[in-house]
């Protein structure tokens, strides 16, 4: 059963179509506010627009925020990817800017988040002019892979499961085997996701959105393993091209205090552009964390 607490501001929620007839879900809320730039979130691998409920109220206080599916996950369209590495990125990006002409917004705030965070590093080095201010939060891909195995972070248990099958299949593969045990498998795997969405939903809502988000056609999944050279590293790494982004594009990266991400590629971002504006943000775990 779900609690009735629900996102409290303006919000519109429809299907963009795009003119290849791809369709993109994306959610608007306060579309009132239409004096400031926007802000518009991309969510990371295996994720969706229902992944940022905890924070719409609160980011759409002062500007209106768009958030969107990214196309091959969710409920938008699962299109056939380009199996490269750079034509997966690319058909990504175009996406996403084809989105962002068809919804009539003429720059933004971008933020990604994970992969997304990858993706919107990318489509900020196409298309700076349309991004005001670029935020990464937790992304993925950016350093190169530890020629020392003695340098690699351990990835935390739902990492490794997802590793565990990568060569073999794409990576959430296992999810759409286990058919109706999936959103257990999710709940398994990531406890943390019912404790955290619990003001929301006192049930496995969050679980069987995740499995559901994942349990269709492999779209977006396959072209993210086309990306990837393991599940932690990009086969295109993003600090080899974070200096193309144009001088004046400020960025900010924000790491969170449980994350898996290697939080040293902002300061390695700042040497990359001693011009430009880059700050780095890293949480400290509370006291009931350690």
């Amino acid at each position: 059963r779900a609690k009735e607490k629900r996102v409290q501001n303006k919000f519109l929620a429809r299907y963009v179509s795009l003119p290849n007839q791809n369709k993109i879900w994306t959610v608007t809320v306060s579309p009132e506010l239409r004096d400031r730039t926007p802000l518009v979130m991309v969510h990371g691998f295996g994720g969706g627009v229902g992944l940022w409920i905890l924070n719409m109220d609160s980011l759409s206080a002062r500007r209106t925020l768009h958030t969107f599916d990214l196309l091959g996950f969710g409920r938008s369209s699962r299109p056939t990817f380009p199996r490269d590495p750079e034509g997966a990125e690319d058909e990504f990006v175009t996406s996403i800017e084809t989105w962002r002409e068809t919804m009539g917004i003429p720059s933004m705030i971008l933020l990604g988040h994970s992969l997304g965070g990858f993706l919107a590093t990318s489509y900020s080095i196409k298309y700076p002019d349309r991004v005001k201010h670029l935020i990464l939060v937790d992304p993925w891909g950016f350093p190169l892979r530890p020629t020392d195995p003695s340098e690699i972070r351990a990835p935390p248990t739902w990492v490794k499961a997802v590793a565990s099958v990568l060569g073999r299949s794409n990576p959430l593969a296992v999810l759409r085997v286990a058919g109706p045990w999936g959103p257990g498998l999710v709940q398994r795997f990531r406890p943390d996701f019912k404790r955290k969405f619990a003001d929301f939903f006192e049930d496995d809502t969050i679980s069987e959105y995740i499995y559901h988000c994942n349990a269709q056609n492999p779209s977006g999944e396959t072209a993210f393993k086309a990306m990837m050279e393991s599940f932690g590293w990009a086969r295109r790494p993003m600090l080899e091209r974070i200096h193309l982004i144009r001088k004046d594009v400020p960025i900010t990266m924000i790491y969170g205090a449980n994350t898996w991400i290697d939080t040293s590629t902002g300061k390695k971002v700042k040497l990359q552009r001693p011009d430009s504006y880059v700050r780095d943000l890293v949480s400290w775990p509370s006291e009931d964390q350690v």
